[in-house]
């Protein structure tokens, strides 16, 4: 019989693949619509069925990264804790979604700028947190980091270069791959 964490992992692993249809799915689809340079991937939010599609990512991402948390007790309470930021901050910039480009900054694009800018700074803390346990994350870590800081400077204007769509996804990139690679690493315990 397959043990309860072992069942888990693979639900992360499983979760984690489901979670990349939808954004993929947006990404075709709206081909043309948004600027992947430029626009982020919350503005996904302004194409037609968009805000549905995100969230599946969005809140099915939330959940199966909650369930990578659990299966960390060994690793520590501030991987845990940091990985369940970034799941909070996933779920609430769903629930408060952002403001189109160039309109005024509402409440809800206030409240999912900051979740984001959480999120995208306690995963790759996490990682880095994980990675002293498990020295292979050590290179995944730094990179989601970097792609992280990278993302968040970016929103500082700078004339004629627009690239948050770029470093957002970059920065997605890197951040799947890390959790991906904390769940093999957990998966790999067991076996």
């Amino acid at each position: 019989m397959i043990e309860a964490g072992a069942k888990r992992r693979g639900l992360v692993l499983g979760g984690l693949v489901f979670s990349l249809v939808p954004i993929f799915y947006l990404h075709v689809m709206s081909a043309g619509q948004l600027d992947p340079v430029s626009d982020v991937i919350s503005d996904y939010v302004f194409v037609r069925n968009g805000t549905e599609w995100l969230a599946a990512t969005s809140l099915s991402l939330a959940a199966v990264s909650a369930l990578l948390a659990v299966n960390l007790r060994r690793v520590g309470r501030s991987a845990q804790w940091l990985i369940g930021v970034w799941s909070a901050g996933l779920t609430v910039s769903t629930i408060f979604p952002t403001d189109p480009t160039g309109a005024p900054t509402s409440m809800s694009g206030y409240i999912h700028r900051y979740a984001g800018a959480v999120m995208f700074a306690a995963l790759p803390a996490a990682g880095l947190l994980i990675a002293r346990k498990f020295p292979a994350l050590f290179g995944i870590a730094i990179t989601a980091t970097v792609s992280s800081t990278a993302f968040m400077v970016s929103h500082v204007s700078f004339v004629g270069f627009e690239a948050r769509g770029l470093t957002e996804r970059v920065l997605f990139v890197t951040l799947y791959g890390l959790l991906f690679a904390i769940a093999a690493t957990q998966l790999r315990r067991t076996t």
